[in-house]
């Protein structure tokens, strides 16, 4: 069982950068793939980008490949996304999540989700 929390959301302008946490629980954290995924109202949650257990392979998805940039330190159980020249598009709860098997971008292959953090850009 792994229990994530989110962090470091918040109201930035277009062009800012923010980095957000997820800390997680449990001793095993480094034996799960982790993904960022967000959501707008209405919307499906949306892959963002996803790192391997070791931290080795990040993946992303095209709309933030060259603006976010996925990392882990299993050390602190935690993941960070770092998100650079934020456009008013970027605007929605972000979620992590730790998958039990795969490394994948599917919202649908993760187990284990966090309670979500508001990013907001206005232009």
């Amino acid at each position: 069982q792994v229990q994530l929390v989110e962090s470091g959301g918040g109201l930035v302008q277009a062009g800012d950068s923010l980095r957000l946490s997820c800390a997680a629980s449990g001793r095993t954290f480094s034996t799960y793939p982790v993904a960022w995924f967000r959501q707008t109202p209405g919307k499906e949650r949306d892959f963002v980008a996803t790192i391997s257990k070791s931290g080795a392979i990040p993946r992303y998805s095209d709309s933030v490949k060259g603006r976010f940039t996925i990392s882990r330190d299993n050390a602190k159980n935690t993941v960070y996304l770092q998100m650079n020249s934020l456009k008013p598009e970027d605007t929605a709860v972000y979620y992590c999540a730790a998958s039990r098997i795969t490394w994948s971008d599917s919202a649908a292959d993760y187990d284990y989700w966090g309670q979500g953090t508001q990013v907001t850009v206005s232009s």
